[in-house]
């Protein structure tokens, strides 16, 4: 429908151009977007006040012009001039409807990618394989996840990449302990944050395990067998504990998305010999770094992007340069999504351009970093444990489906403790998904369980109950919406609002897929929720006063389903029939 609208006005100026009321050479960039109050129709734009200066004319007087200019069209009922000079259009209610029965036919609702179709890489999670998976995890995994979903939905050809902290220092100490401690089965290392600690407090109290923990190192970098022997059955274990929290997170991520910053080992001299090559390196204390004009600290003197340390090691900066290149020469990648910590900013920022100047990557090809806050206990800081430690990422995802599991037995005492189970693993996850999505991603946001499993507000166990709602007048009418003849008509004001809603889904999936976003699919899903219920309320769906009204509300009600369920599993959310 924007689209429609955009059309009409570049057909309105146009003609105002051939007629010579507006100069030559305009090309603005017509904005349209969705009013917050129907009494002002359902689309508006200001395209009046963007061009009165240069048409040399008041806008309400252009906005008459530009209406009086408008071609007719169907799905138009009216247009109006508002305020300063806003035009507000209002659609045709048969018109959407049409556009609802043709959602409700197809497959993807309707739903299509407003570009191009495009290659796009997601970078995400990236735990550290030397420890458990924490909360601070959590956020680049589900919000990449949602995202590489949403693209994948939209048509995009998505390859998500899981950067995973394989190599380096710690490995060496982690490689001592298991010469010391040997492990003889997965079980050994059950508890990898605690044989970290240990090898940690071998490396601080002993100087002798300290250097033979650094020779490992060099021996590990070199190709020494052993050692790659047991370095590669301590990250498939570690690997296959990350595993299980994807699988219980309902997050799309496997094995083989796997690529460790030690498959990018073997390219880093390459990188330095590149960057060297193309008179892009400069010494500094010894160090190998690259220096651009744009990036300078508060003195005004040019930060370093330091790529190779003066003892000849490498840093996270000569891996993600390595990583570019495979990105844009093996993926052959149109877009690369970085779901990394906001304060890695600057670090993203240094990298994408030193790609750009050494010819990594094609000018064409979109580096984003989608920055994300910190998730932070009730007081406002870091989320910890009670004595200070680090919360694992398992016994969070345990908490929440236990205390799911009460607050749904409570309310529901007569299922069988299979089914409580099963709603449990889905409201309890699905809570601490939505809670995360349900913010900026640019924000820092408090973790609470309480508001989190609450049945009101913007929750997940809402959002949830909203669906089964709709999947319960099926259930009661014993047919599904494929049974059922007739057309959507619009008729009341709630219908039409809730129309209107269901008819923006397209436009809420590209915003997202353009700005990494999931925030804005969270909001629509609890309007819709919203609109449904007071559709249900006030427009009585299976005791309709004659059969065409019952079964178009039918039909409105079952699209609404189906969107609220699409919605849901494109945040990773698995959506429950009843509760």
């Amino acid at each position: 429908m924007k689209d429609t609208i955009r059309h009409l006005i570049q057909q309105a100026l146009t003609r105002l151009t051939a007629e010579g009321v507006l100069p030559e050479g305009l090309s603005p960039v017509i904005q349209v977007e969705n009013t917050k109050d129907k009494s002002n129709g359902d689309f508006a734009s200001n395209i009046a006040m963007m061009l009165a200066k240069p048409a040399a004319m008041k806008p309400r007087e252009l906005a008459e012009k530009l209406v009086a200019a408008l071609p007719d069209d169907a799905q138009v009922s009216k247009v109006e001039i508002a305020g300063p000079g806003f035009l507000n259009f209002f659609q045709n209610s048969d018109a959407l409807a049409q556009r609802l029965e043709a959602a409700l036919a197809d497959a993807r609702l309707g739903v299509r990618k407003a570009g191009p179709a495009q290659r796009v890489v997601v970078d995400l999670s990236a735990p550290n394989l030397a420890k458990e998976m924490h909360v601070g995890h959590l956020r680049s995994t589900i919000i990449g996840d949602g995202v590489a979903r949403v693209l994948e939905f939209l048509g995009d050809t998505v390859i998500r990449q899981n950067h995973v902290g394989d190599w380096g220092t710690q490995f060496g100490m982690l490689l001592a302990y298991m010469q010391e401690q040997p492990v003889d089965s997965e079980a050994g290392l059950a508890d990898l944050e605690g044989f970290y600690r240990a090898a940690k407090k071998r490396f601080d109290e002993s100087s002798e395990f300290a250097d033979r923990a650094r020779q490992l190192v060099v021996q590990l970098q070199a190709g020494d067998a052993d050692c790659l022997r047991l370095w590669h059955r301590f990250n498939d274990i570690s690997l296959s504990h990350c595993q299980a929290l994807y699988d219980r997170l309902g997050v799309k991520l496997s094995m083989a998305d796997v690529k460790g910053e030690s498959a990018y080992n073997d390219d880093l001299a390459n990188v330095i010999a590149d960057l060297k090559a193309k008179g892009l390196l400069s010494e500094s204390e010894g160090a190998q770094c690259v220096f651009m004009d744009e990036f300078k600290n508060a003195e005004g003197n040019p930060l370093p992007l330091i790529v190779q340390k003066a003892g000849g090691g490498y840093l996270y900066a000569t891996t993600d340069l390595a990583a570019t290149r495979y990105r844009a020469s093996v993926l052959k990648a149109d877009r690369v999504l970085y779901f990394v910590d906001q304060r890695q900013a600057l670090h993203f920022q240094m990298v994408f351009a030193a790609a750009r100047l050494a010819g990594f990557v094609p000018a064409e090809m979109q580096l984003e970093h989608m920055g994300f806050g910190t998730m932070n206990g009730a007081d406002g800081r870091p989320f910890k444990t009670r004595d200070g430690g680090t919360v694992k990422l398992v016994d969070l995802i345990n908490e929440a489906e236990e205390r799911a599991y009460s607050l749904v037995k409570a309310k529901n005492p007569e299922l069988d403790d299979t089914e409580l189970r099963q709603i449990a693993r889905a409201v309890g996850v699905g809570a601490v998904k939505y809670a995360d999505l349900s913010k900026h991603r640019t924000s820092d946001y408090s973790f609470n369980f309480e508001l989190m499993l609450s049945f009101e507000g913007n929750t997940a166990p809402y959002l949830l109950y909203a669906y089964t709602r709709v999947a319960s007048v099926f259930r009661k009418l014993g047919k599904s919406v494929e049974e059922i003849g007739g057309q959507i008509s619009l008729g009341a004001e709630q219908e039409q609002a809730l129309a209107g809603k269901l008819a923006q889904f397209a436009d809420v999936l590209n915003g997202i897929a353009d700005k990494g976003t999931p925030h804005l699919l969270c909001a629509y899903l609890y309007d819709l929720a919203g609109l449904f219920s007071s559709f249900y309320e006030n427009c009585p769906i299976l005791s309709a006063e004659d059969e065409a009204l019952r079964n178009s509300r039918l039909r409105l009600a079952a699209l609404t389903g189906r969107t609220l369920k699409q919605g849901l599993e494109l945040l990773g959310l698995d959506t429950l029939e009843r509760m």
